[in-house]
C-alpha cells in the first residue's frame, strides 16, 4: 500500500508539472499564430486547428511536459496495479494542486480564495479516501470486456474529437472532461491487462485491452492539449480530474472488487464524492468569464479573439484578466 501511493503521489507531481509547462508551450503557440494573424490556426467553429495544436506540441516546453506525462504514466500504471482504481486514480488527479501552484510562476495567475478552499477540499478528500482504501480486487476479467473498453475508447475518442471541433471555444471544459475520461479508461485498460504478471508477449500483443490504452492514452493527450489552449488551465485539468476519477473508481468496485477497509465504506464514499465536489468548484470558479481581446506577442498590436481559438485568450484566460497584468511565462527563444 505504501509503495502504491508513494508511486501514485510521484504519477501526480510528473502531470501536474507536465500540464502547467504543456499550457506555456501552447499559449506560447497560440501567440505565435496571433501575431501572424494566422487564417489557420483555428477552425470554423473558433477552436483550434490540427496545425495549430501540431505547432504547440513543438515547442519545448511542452515536449518537455510531454516526456513528464510518459513517466507520470507508467507510475500511473504501476499504482492502478497496486492500489483501489478509487484511490490510485483519486492521488494521481490530485496534481490538480501542483498544477494550481505552478501556474501562478509559470503562467502569472493568481487564485482567488474560493479556488484555494476548493484546492483545499481536494486535499482533504485525499486523505479521507488513503485512511479508508482496503486491498485492491483482481483484474481477471472476460475477454469480451477487453472488447467492450476498447469499443468504449474508439467511441470515446472519436466522437469526443468531433464534438469538441464543433463546439470550438467554448468546448474547453468539455474537451477536459472528455481526455479524463480517456486517460481512466487507460487506468482501467492497464488494471485488467493480460500478459504483463507473469510476462507473456503473446497474450499482451493480443489482448484488446492494451490497443484501449494505445487509443484513450494518446487521444486523451491530444484532446487535453486543446483543452490548454481554449480554456483556464485550473478549469481544464479539474474538469480532467472528474474523468478520470469517477467512471474508473466506480468500474474498480462494481467490476474489479475493489474495496475498502471493514467499516470504513462510508469514509471512502465520503472521500470519493468531496474529492470530485472538489475538483468541479475549482472547474467552476477557474472557467473563463468572458472573450478578451489579447495583445500580439512581441508586436503590442490587438489580435481578434477568434485568431486566439476563442473563448480563451492566448494569454492565460480569467485567472490573468482579474490581476489586470500581463502574463509572466516563458519567454520565446
Amino acid at each position: 500500500m505504501i509503495i502504491g501511493l508513494l508511486t501514485a503521489v510521484a504519477a501526480s507531481a510528473c502531470y501536474g508539472t507536465g500540464s502547467v509547462l504543456q499550457a506555456v508551450g501552447s499559449r506560447k503557440s497560440a501567440r505565435r499564430e496571433a501575431a501572424t494573424s494566422s487564417a489557420t490556426g483555428v477552425t470554423q467553429h473558433g477552436g483550434p486547428s490540427l496545425s495549430s495544436t501540431a505547432k504547440a506540441a513543438v515547442t519545448w516546453e511542452f515536449m518537455v511536459g510531454t516526456v513528464l506525462d510518459f513517466i507520470g504514466f507508467g507510475l500511473g500504471a504501476l499504482a492502478a496495479r497496486l492500489l483501489p482504481l478509487f484511490l490510485s486514480q483519486t492521488v494521481i488527479s490530485a496534481n490538480l494542486v501542483i498544477t494550481a501552484v505552478l501556474s501562478i510562476k509559470l503562467l502569472g495567475i493568481r487564485l482567488s480564495r474560493a479556488e484555494w478552499g476548493s484546492i483545499a477540499v481536494v486535499c482533504s478528500a485525499l486523505v479521507l479516501l488513503a485512511t479508508a482504501a482496503g486491498p485492491e480486487g483482481g483484474g481477471h476479467t472476460p475477454i469480451a470486456t477487453h472488447w467492450w473498453l476498447l469499443v468504449a475508447s474508439l467511441v470515446l475518442i472519436g466522437g469526443g474529437t468531433l464534438i469538441v471541433r464543433l463546439l470550438g471555444s467554448r468546448a474547453a471544459i468539455l474537451a477536459g472532461l472528455l481526455s479524463g475520461l480517456g486517460f481512466g479508461a487507460l487506468g482501467v485498460g492497464v488494471r485488467v491487462l493480460n500478459g504483463v504478471d507473469p510476462f507473456h508477449l503473446p497474450s499482451l500483443l493480443g489482448d484488446p485491452a492494451l490497443y484501449a490504452i494505445l487509443v484513450a492514452g494518446i487521444g486523451g493527450m491530444y484532446l487535453h492539449t486543446v483543452a490548454l489552449q481554449i480554456g483556464s488551465v485550473n478549469g481544464a485539468t479539474a474538469a480532467l480530474v472528474v474523468g478520470e476519477t469517477v467512471v474508473p473508481g466506480i468500474l474498480g468496485v462494481l467490476w474489479l472488487g475493489d474495496s475498502s477497509r471493514p467499516g470504513f465504506a462510508w469514509v471512502a464514499v465520503l472521500g470519493f464524492v468531496v474529492a470530485v465536489a472538489g475538483a468541479v468548484a475549482v472547474a467552476w470558479f477557474g472557467e473563463p468569464e468572458g472573450e478578451a481581446v489579447p495583445a500580439a506577442a512581441d508586436t503590442g498590436a490587438e489580435v481578434p479573439a477568434q485568431a486566439t481559438g476563442g473563448a480563451a485568450p492566448a494569454d492565460g484566460g480569467a485567472h490573468e484578466k482579474r490581476t489586470a497584468r500581463p502574463v509572466t511565462s516563458a519567454p520565446e527563444r
